[in-house]
């Protein structure tokens, strides 16, 4: 049975490398996994009030209906000022709640940073793993995954073609389709 993984992408850039790297991701769905970009740049911000009130914004509802419906994550993100994208971490906020109701509970993960610069978001990467263990979601130790100089990995077109990313991307694939199969099977 195919499994499907919500890619969820830090940028909401209109020529985003992080976004380039999930399009070639989505294009490696094959009949074992899917994968497929969760939209999260209509998010409302998060605020406890609409969930206390009953009042949840439909953005909210509809964000965690999906994420509850899928098998698996991957986050594809830059660094901004050394951390997460205010935006990614919006999403993780909204799935996490109202309290005791986290979409995210039991499931696999992974992460892929991005970077124009040299260490390939490191600290991005870093930190994202720090509220997945709150979470609970299973995160992927091993391969871990920094693009940097991405740039340089792109056509003018904003595709992945850099033979040695290419291979490196299809082999952390591999890797994350057997870490899902894992946490699946248990």
């Amino acid at each position: 049975m195919s499994k499907t993984i919500g890619i969820f992408v830090g940028s909401l850039r209109r020529n985003s490398f992080s976004k380039s790297v999930a399009e070639f991701v989505v294009s490696k769905s094959n009949s074992e996994i899917k994968f497929e970009i969760i939209d999260i740049s209509k998010l409302d911000i998060y605020n406890q009030d609409f969930d206390d009130d009953n009042n949840a914004p439909e953005s909210y509802t509809v964000f965690r209906d999906k994420v509850k419906e899928l098998s698996g994550f991957l986050f594809i993100t830059p660094e901004h000022n050394r951390t997460i994208p205010a935006v990614l971490k919006n999403a993780l906020d909204v799935g996490s709640r109202p309290y005791g109701k986290n979409v995210w509970d039991a499931k696999p993960g992974g992460i892929i940073s991005v970077s124009p610069g040299q260490i390939g978001a490191f600290g991005a990467n870093q930190h994202l793993r720090q509220p997945m263990v709150f979470l609970n979601v299973l995160m992927m130790q091993q391969p871990e995954a920094y693009l940097g100089d991405i740039a340089s990995a792109l056509d003018e077109s904003g595709k992945l073609v850099a033979e040695r990313t290419v291979k490196f991307v299809d082999n952390y694939i591999v890797s994350f389709t057997k870490w899902v199969n894992l946490i699946a099977a248990k």
